[in-house]
């Protein structure tokens, strides 16, 4: 492979390693080429499966960080699982395929950048797939809404029926009086002077 041809597939490999949710490194030993086909049949959609060799793949875990999730894993035939979908599923998908062919052996990996050994990486697919748990906090949601209209629309509901009752109260008795007798507020007439004045100097003759 000329020089330029690997600088090229080390910085495709280093991007993968950059953008993928989760990686996972597999030797296949011993496995056909028929069945490293069924095994990209099962991982499509969530991952593709790429026979990588072992002195390219170290150069691109460095250029892109995250050479320490593959320390000591990079001897002998192995192929990596670049997962772009759900990590999950990904797992799950290796795991099964290895219980019916024992010869891929999962050596471990890297989620969101962190390093993941085959424990890890079984403990994964032992979880539940995104689409169940987004449909089970889709139904949360649903009943936290449902619960909430309630509590909002029953208040309106007795207020109605309130309002309602006192509507027909009030009919049933007819209106209630409001006109009072207007309080004499006029100030009593002021008392007539009887007194006359005498004119200054206004002796009688």
């Amino acid at each position: 492979m000329a020089n330029a041809e690997k600088d090229a597939v080390i910085a495709d490999m280093a991007e993968k390693f950059r953008t993928s949710s989760a990686a996972v490194i597999t030797e296949y030993r011993g496995l056909t080429v028929a069945q490293l086909g069924e095994l990209r049949s099962k991982l499509r959609g969530n991952a593709t499966y790429s026979v990588v060799k072992n002195t390219l793949t170290e150069r691109a875990a460095k250029e892109a960080g995250v050479e320490a999730a593959f320390e000591g894993q990079l001897v002998g035939p192995n192929a990596i699982a670049f997962v772009e979908g759900d990590p999950v599923e990904a797992a799950k998908g290796l795991r099964d395929f290895a219980k019916d062919n024992p010869l891929l052996v999962i050596k471990g990996g890297l989620l969101d950048g962190n390093p993941l050994t085959p424990e890890d990486i079984e403990k994964l697919a032992k979880l539940e797939s995104r689409e169940v748990l987004l449909g089970k906090l889709a139904g949360a949601m649903k009943a936290q809404l449902t619960q909430a209209a309630y509590l909002f629309n029953a208040p309106l509901a007795q207020t109605a029926r309130v309002v309602d009752a006192l509507r027909a109260k009030v009919e049933e008795q007819g209106p209630v009086a409001t006109d009072a007798p207007a309080a004499d507020t006029e100030e009593p007439a002021a008392a007539d002077a009887s007194t006359e004045t005498t004119p200054e100097g206004g002796d009688e003759a």
